[in-house]
């Protein structure tokens, strides 16, 4: 059975939606919806919890209208299905009914499984888009390029790489600010525009500092850093973005290849590769290993390990600042 991208939805007679990212699966069933509305501006659609499923719905919801319109089903809470709707789902899947889309939306768990397998083996014609955690960076790169491309914005590789450093850690918020930008901007999106909405953003300070740093402007990198833990940001999320750099740095240290094939060997946006080569002229095997043995001490200290966390912020940015060869005591 065809395993599709939460972008790459398309209709069929049964549509699985799995997943824990519920962002991902919300994005694959408005796209859904709004393919099959473009299709056939009259589909009926029809919203099923299955968990609390009444005997019957599938096959009512399903039966031909009288004026023939097209047909999207709505299952939510597919994880929690009780025994009717699993038992009447088996039974639809070996006949689905004629212009009719069933979109079952389940979040994880082995509840369901007969029926899971069963649309799995490709019994009823369906395919599975599934919705997994983003946890690359390179993936959530896509998904807000994604945001933008769907509502026909442009937005500048800059600017995408602005706002995805910004909401790293949070699908949700990443979505939220994608969709502001897309509403309120009138033009192409670029990274003074991310920074003029966002620029106050913890992770976007910290990675320019770190931008600064592994550029070797340490003037530029101090007055950066105070300026953000003045604006209150947060030293441990600070030494992290650094943490991200060097790791992706230490990982494509030595490696040949194009930005294309090293991006899909580490699981890297061509973009990353791009910067990490740049950041790494001028390290040396050496610098690289008191670079990382520079984060790692500042990591400790900022959790509690030290006494001074900005001294400790400072005297790691000595040392990336000069690749590695100065060493502050």
């Amino acid at each position: 059975m065809p395993e599709l991208k939460w972008s790459e939805v398309r209709a069929a007679p049964v549509v699985l939606i799995s997943g824990t990212e519920t962002v991902l699966a919300d994005r694959a069933a408005r796209l859904l919806r709004d393919s099959l509305r473009q299709s056939d501006p009259s589909v009926e659609i029809s919203d099923v919890n299955a968990a609390e499923y009444v005997p019957g719905d599938l096959a009512s919801f399903a039966s031909p209208s009288l004026f023939g319109e097209p047909r999207l089903i709505r299952v939510s809470s597919a994880e929690k299905a009780n025994d009717a709707f699993i038992e009447e789902l088996l039974v639809y899947l070996q006949a689905p009914a004629d212009d009719t889309t069933v979109v079952v939306r389940h979040g994880g768990g082995q509840r369901g499984k007969k029926f899971l397998d069963g649309i799995r083996s490709g019994v009823g014609g369906g395919v599975e888009v599934v919705c997994s955690e983003l946890k690359r960076d390179a993936d959530k790169y896509d998904f807000a390029q994604a945001e933008f491309r769907m509502a026909g914005k442009k937005a500048t590789p800059g600017a995408l790489r602005a706002v995805t450093s910004a909401f790293a850690d949070d699908l949700a918020e990443l979505a939220s600010a994608c969709q502001q930008l897309i509403s309120d901007a009138s033009t192409e999106i670029t990274e003074a525009t991310v920074d003029r909405y966002y620029g106050g953003r913890v992770e976007t300070n910290a990675f320019k500092v770190a931008d600064a740093t592994l550029a070797g402007r340490h003037g530029e990198a101090l007055i950066t850093l105070r300026h953000a833990l003045a604006s209150g940001a947060d030293p441990v999320p600070m030494v992290a973005a650094f943490a991200s750099k060097l790791r992706t740095m230490a990982k494509l240290w030595g490696a040949r290849g194009s930005s294309a094939q090293l991006a899909s060997q580490f699981g890297l946006a061509p973009w990353q590769v791009d910067r990490a080569r740049r950041d790494l002229q001028g390290w040396t095997d050496e610098g690289l290993a008191r670079g990382i043995e520079a984060i790692a001490l500042a990591d400790a200290e900022v959790k509690g390990g030290g006494r001074d966390p900005e001294f400790a912020l400072e005297r790691m940015i000595d040392v990336l600042s000069s690749r590695g060869e100065a060493v502050r005591p």
